[in-house]
């Protein structure tokens, strides 16, 4: 008798168990968390904008604007080789859940894109880091700058918030025909034929990723090969998962939904205990990846960061992961990411100015690491319980409507 695990019936069922639903988001959480935490053991924490930096500086040089000698290629810098793996790691995992297509966006949404993809790039610079490297990885690693920016990141997303609430109703009463959600861009759904083509070509791209980053290891380059395929797994988690940093910070201001708010609160929360074992145990410097931008820089960028991610639909690692999903309005905000934090990087080195945005505190060194380490994780229980009151409160209030 055959074996059922190997018929095509029993087969067909774990493929659609892994790509054909949502994977919970908590558990994807604890996931990215764990990555976190892999990663910085490995080389440094995760962050996605100084990739994203390395790209409009690139683009800057090639248009004669800026001249530096020490720019490292975007093949070769370890942020930009991220990226590009989460870009088409999330690539070749809509495709092989038949989620890919091609979803454009009207001009007005285009242009939310660009303006947050602008306030994100100069908001990373000011707290020396987006949601990610600025806050989820600095608060992980102890460092105040991370709590400067998530009370930032907060402010922003409430602003941003009020202004899409605006916009939703300014629309509503102006031509119901033409509202589109400010949130998402419209979804184009593809062909019957080309649903049954994804899984392959998805299958194939897979492939081919792991070609490079065996074609990088060949050439010399290990740790380029490890950052890429990082970057590729962070991309298939976040894709099918859907976890989203700007609906944790957005969501309890908007709907009340609070799942998102809880995955990030876990996630971090297992990243910072790892992170604290790394640094205890002298195998990472304890002052590693703790930025002097605490407060100035932490809230005056995360509140950048925190309106441009609400505006875009899109943080640093969720504009990427989506737009390899075909969303063309995120398109636009990765490229003005990139321009907005080239552009202010370079307006701070001018003025002398990058180096005036805090002071680097580490939080152990203040208060000692089992009070730090209890600290962070008070905070991010408190985020936790809040938001989940702040959605049954919100709840409550629709049913007596």
């Amino acid at each position: 008798m055959a074996n059922s695990a190997t018929e095509p019936g029993a087969l067909r069922k774990q493929y659609e168990t892994v790509f054909g639903q949502s994977w919970p988001v908590i558990p994807a959480a604890l996931l990215v968390g764990t990555l976190s935490v892999f990663l910085f053991a490995f080389d440094r924490p995760w962050t996605a904008s100084d990739g994203f930096r390395n790209w409009g500086d690139w683009l800057f040089q090639l248009l004669g604007i800026v001249h530096r000698a020490d720019l490292v290629s975007p093949l070769l810098y370890s942020g930009s080789i991220l990226n590009l793996g989460l870009l088409l790691g999330a690539f070749a995992t809509a495709l092989l859940s038949r989620e890919f297509a091609v979803r454009t966006a009207p001009v007005g949404e285009l242009v939310k894109g660009g303006v947050g993809g602008l306030l994100m790039g100069a908001g990373s610079i000011l707290a020396f880091g987006c949601n990610i490297g600025g806050f989820f990885s600095a608060l992980s690693a102890l460092s105040l700058s991370g709590v400067a920016m998530m009370v930032g990141l907060g402010v922003g997303a409430f602003l941003g918030t009020r202004y899409l609430l605006w916009e939703t109703r300014k629309m509503l009463r102006a031509s119901p025909d033409e509202f589109q959600s400010p949130c998402e861009p419209p979804a184009s759904t593809p062909s019957a034929s080309a649903l049954g083509l994804q899984p392959l070509i998805g299958l194939l791209v897979f492939c081919a990723l792991i070609g490079v980053a065996y074609l990088y290891r060949q050439l010399g380059y290990t740790p380029q090969a490890t950052f890429f395929l990082f970057g590729v797994a962070f991309g298939v988690v976040f894709q099918r998962s859907r976890f989203c940093l700007v609906r944790a910070f957005r969501e309890p201001f908007m709907s009340g939904e609070s799942e998102h708010t809880r995955a990030a609160a876990v996630a971090l929360t297992l990243s910072m205990i790892g992170f604290s074992i790394l640094k205890a145990t002298d195998l990472k410097d304890a002052t590693e990846w703790v930025f002097p931008s605490f407060w100035l820089g932490g809230l005056f960028g995360g509140s950048f960061f925190g309106l441009g991610m609400v505006i875009a639909g899109g943080c640093g690692a969720g504009s990427i992961w989506r737009a390899g999903e075909g969303h063309m309005k995120l398109w636009v905000a990765v490229f003005f990411f990139a321009i907005g934090a080239s552009m202010m990087r370079l307006m701070l080195v001018r003025t002398e100015l990058l180096g005036k945005l805090g002071t680097a505190l580490f939080l152990p060194n203040v208060i000692g690491w089992g009070a730090a380490i209890w600290t962070v994780v008070l905070l991010m229980s408190v985020w936790y319980l809040l938001s989940g009151w702040n959605e049954q409160r919100k709840s409550a209030g629709l049913l007596k409507l």
